[in-house]
């Protein structure tokens, strides 16, 4: 898992069909300090968040699992919406 910052949406008409009712967002990674990083990746948000707000984003089949999409080509899936980040 990784904090993220959600930098935009991404609508796609036409989509592989475990996409379907899916909301996709960019998101860019952070450091724990929450600088930005300039590597990006698409998520698919799966508790509503938006642009601008930071997240927590799980990768590979725990994406999957989350997104409750076994079966879909998901890699990235937004569980979380950070409301503080604390450092030792």
């Amino acid at each position: 898992m990784y904090l993220g910052k959600v930098t935009g949406t991404v609508v796609s008409t036409s989509k592989q069909e475990g996409l379907v009712g899916c909301k996709l967002l960019v998101v860019e990674r952070l450091t724990p300090e929450l600088k930005g990083t300039d590597e990006t990746a698409i998520a698919v948000d799966t508790v509503g968040a938006g642009v601008g707000v930071i997240v927590i984003v799980a990768t590979g089949s725990s994406a999957r699992q989350v997104a409750a999409k076994e079966r879909a080509p998901v890699d990235a899936a937004i569980v979380g919406i950070v409301d503080e980040v604390e450092l030792g």
